[in-house]
């Protein structure tokens, strides 16, 4: 674990195991690692990626969390990300065009301990190109990706995710709510 926390805090890429498919991460606040991402995908640069967080703590320091984002993160029966207005102290890369940002808090145990770890939020992408299929498993990536990343975590590489991704559910400050992606 140490070894995944240096290189991501000297502003490396990894690829690792999520709470739902195997995806590309960095350091959420490090802008030039948010950068080669983008390259590593061949993302568009106007398209937003989502950030992890292990604690509430960490959600609340990040945005204003409305009550009904708590009800649907204690009420999913399955990992769901939420897209919040008006985050705070995050690159502008990693936002929206209407400067909004799709946060997850995990419940997975690695992914806890590396966000812990590290101390910061950990972007999360999907470990493919843009627009190619998500990998459910460790061998469903692009030896190719897999040669772009700085490393590549070691744990869980058989198992086979449950998800194909997660839920993704928009809440403005006024409790309105739209559906994503179910």
């Amino acid at each position: 674990m140490e070894n995944i926390i240096q290189i991501l805090k000297s502003g490396g890429t990894i690829l690792y195991p999520t709470d739902t498919i195997w995806g590309i991460g960095c350091d959420a606040t490090n802008i030039e690692a948010v950068n080669k991402i983008f390259d590593i995908k061949k993302r568009e640069k106007n398209k937003s990626m989502i950030i992890l967080v292990e604690s509430e703590k960490r959600l609340q320091d990040l945005v204003d969390v409305p009550e009904m984002a708590w009800e649907i993160i204690d009420l999913s029966e399955k990992p769901v990300t939420i897209v919040y207005e008006n985050p705070r102290g995050l690159p502008k890369e990693l936002l929206a065009e209407d400067g909004s940002i799709g946060i997850r808090l995990v419940k997975n145990d690695f992914c806890k301990r590396l966000i812990t770890k590290l101390n910061k939020p950990l972007v999360s992408t999907s470990a493919n190109f843009s627009g190619d299929k998500s990998p459910l498993k460790f061998s469903d990536i692009s030896p190719e990706i897999i040669d772009l990343v700085d490393y590549a975590v070691e744990e869980d590489r058989e198992k086979v995710s449950q998800y194909s991704g997660s839920s993704v559910i928009k809440i403005w400050s006024d409790n309105r709510i739209k559906v994503l992606r179910e």
